[in-house]
């Protein structure tokens, strides 16, 4: 099974435990770097609840997911036009203030990361920020029909140096959110310079 069938076979399932899960923590860091009425990319919207909690708060929301089954009930719930893309075909250019990958990017081939950052710096206007979150660790595995890309501070700073445009504006771990997981997350926040 590819990750993308996961998604499809389970996708009640994962609405229902992701859904209402209170996010606030991890969008105020990212949106205190953000100028009013920002405009925010919500990278592998999945459910479409971070896209519909920007919209409330005031934020011009653009969304997009691979799996065509999640990008449907994302546009059901939020009233956006999601997009249905994968993160590798991105080509959006100096049109985002904000850039929204949570649990996206560790579907990402770690081989393809660098480029698909390559592409989330190019779609930012400059001092535009991304957040990025994978879970904590160091390895390439499968879980459940899954494929992760999991990530240390090491390997961020590896992903970093690649760049000479981008600084790192904060870098935390937090332990998961949902009551019935204890998984640490590598939370990362980049600001483009230029």
């Amino acid at each position: 099974m590819k990750t993308i069938d996961y998604y499809s076979i389970h996708v009640e399932q994962f609405i229902q435990v992701t859904l209402n899960v209170d996010m606030e923590d991890l969008y105020q860091p990212f949106l205190e770097s953000l100028p009013t009425n920002a405009h925010i990319l919500d990278l592998g919207c999945g459910s479409g609840r971070d896209t519909l909690a920007f919209i409330n708060k005031g934020y011009i929301v653009d969304a997009i997911d691979y799996s065509e089954v999640l990008v449907k009930k994302s546009s059901e719930l939020t009233g956006v036009n999601v997009r249905n893309q994968s993160f590798y075909e991105l080509d959006d250019n100096d049109q985002y203030d904000g850039v929204w990958a949570c649990a996206s990017l560790l579907h990402c081939d770690r081989n393809r990361l660098p480029d698909v950052l390559k592409r989330i710096l190019n779609a930012l206007r400059r001092g535009g920020v991304c957040y990025m979150s994978f879970k904590y660790g160091s390895t390439d595995r499968e879980k459940d029909g899954r494929s992760f890309t999991d990530l240390n501070e090491v390997q961020s700073q590896d992903l970093l140096e690649q760049f000479l445009n981008v600084e790192i504006l904060k870098q935390w771990i937090t332990v998961d959110k949902r009551p019935d997981r204890d998984e640490k997350w590598l939370n990362i926040l980049w600001k483009k310079q230029c």
